[in-house]
């Protein structure tokens, strides 16, 4: 039976606006209080705005910052294996493009999913939420991708119904069933091979399909069938899209009734009001810019036209093996030039309306399920004090998930 608990006393509390489309466009960021105060849990939810002398746990959040779990809304978990060779490669000067087709990037993945047991990828992805758990992260998405193969892309829709039942986060499936075009087939080939799957997908937790659109991947005319494949299965759509180049693909994933583009690195400056004004969520990926070696995408002008602008670490063994949420929101202040404000709007929220979990996690509203993070320091310095991890108590549904050995003082038994 979960317990009250009570958090007393935080100098600030990350409170978003209430708004009827239940996602707060990045416009308005500036109207996020940092008020401090209090919050009661109970029954496993945000209870009341205010102290609770009587709870049955009271944690001290004195100079501390309470904000809503984060939301980790694009990664590729599970997987096997790493691929560091790769980024040295990149360091040298390699484009991802000529790694991909030597047999790097997502065939070495797939090579190194098919040869690890179902338990060997279990694990090293449990590792992974682990890791992200302490890092602040509540609920996350992971995709399927690495099979290049119908057996093996069901077997990744598989586990990742396993593994989300085996962490402690909230755990959203996405199949990535056009991730590369597998050898033997063209990209028409495999997408009727996409579509003969479908029934099978359909058994599965997914609730989202995916595709990667790009020069050494898929096209636009795959995009728009994966389009109705999505709403034909009652599916939402995601698109990795302009990664490494300007596909214009963006007009046609709008066409689609995408609710998410992933990446934009190349984004066409004709396509950045359209996106900005509808129901699409920009999901940026600035780990994967950094490490991959890609452009800069227009996160500051996205935010200032108004988009639904994400954040999330595309965690993945190749272009974006980061998994800490507080150190993409200081790529992304320093790179897009975002407030902190923005930068953790995109990882709450913003990603929860991704996720279509809008209604339950994202904002600490009374109601909604206690998923919480408090961090040992004020906001702004998530940013500022760049690659320190700064949280250190982390709850799910109202009960102490983790907290970090030093500050288990805050933590007091009725």
């Amino acid at each position: 039976m979960s317990r009250a608990v009570s958090i007393d006393g935080a100098a600030e509390i990350f409170r978003i606006p209430a708004t009827d489309a239940n996602v707060l466009r990045h416009d308005r960021a500036d109207q996020i209080a940092l008020d401090g105060g209090s919050l009661t849990l109970a029954a496993g939810r945000i209870a009341t705005l205010e102290s609770d002398p009587h709870a049955d746990l009271s944690i001290d959040a004195t100079g501390c910052a309470v904000l809503p779990g984060l939301v980790d809304c694009h990664t590729h978990l599970p997987f096997a294996g790493w691929r560091s060779g790769e980024y040295a490669q990149k360091v040298a000067g390699v484009a991802y493009e000529e790694i991909a087709r030597s047999g790097g990037g997502i065939r070495s993945s797939a090579r190194a999913f098919a040869e690890a047991s179902d338990d060997a990828v279990l694990t090293q992805a449990r590792g992974i939420a682990d890791e992200m758990l302490q890092h602040g992260t509540t609920t996350l998405e992971c995709k399927s991708g690495y099979g290049l193969s119908v057996e093996a892309e069901l077997r990744a829709l598989r586990l990742a119904e396993a593994f989300g039942r085996d962490v402690p986060q909230t755990v959203r499936s996405t199949a990535l069933l056009a991730h590369s075009v597998p050898d033997g087939f063209t990209a028409d080939s495999w997408m009727d091979a996409v579509a003969g799957m479908m029934d099978a997908v359909a058994e599965r937790e997914a609730t989202a399909l995916d595709i990667y659109v790009e020069s050494v991947a898929f096209g636009l005319g795959d995009l728009e069938r994966m389009g109705s494949l999505a709403q034909e299965y009652g599916l939402a759509l995601r698109a990795h899209l302009e990664q490494f180049s300007t596909m214009r693909s963006v007009p046609v994933a709008l066409a689609a009734r995408a609710r998410s583009v992933d990446h934009l690195a190349c984004l066409h400056p004709d396509d950045l009001a359209p996106l900005a004004a509808a129901d699409c969520a920009a999901v940026l990926l600035p780990g994967a810019e950094l490490l991959g070696d890609e452009h800069v995408a227009p996160g500051r002008e996205l935010a200032d036209a108004g988009a639904i602008c994400v954040l999330a670490t595309d965690c993945n063994p190749g272009t974006s093996p980061v998994l800490s949420l507080p150190l993409i929101v200081g790529l992304a202040v320093r790179r897009y030039r975002w407030s902190p404000r923005e930068a953790l709007l995109a990882c709450t929220q913003s990603a929860a309306w991704t996720l279509g979990l809008e209604h339950e996690v994202g904002a600490l509203d009374v109601g909604k399920r206690a998923d919480l993070v408090v961090l040992d320091c004020p906001v702004d310095h998530v940013p500022y004090r760049f690659g320190r991890n700064p949280v250190a108590v982390v709850l799910i549904a109202g009960e102490v998930a983790w907290v970090r050995p030093d500050q288990a003082w805050r933590l007091r038994e009725a």
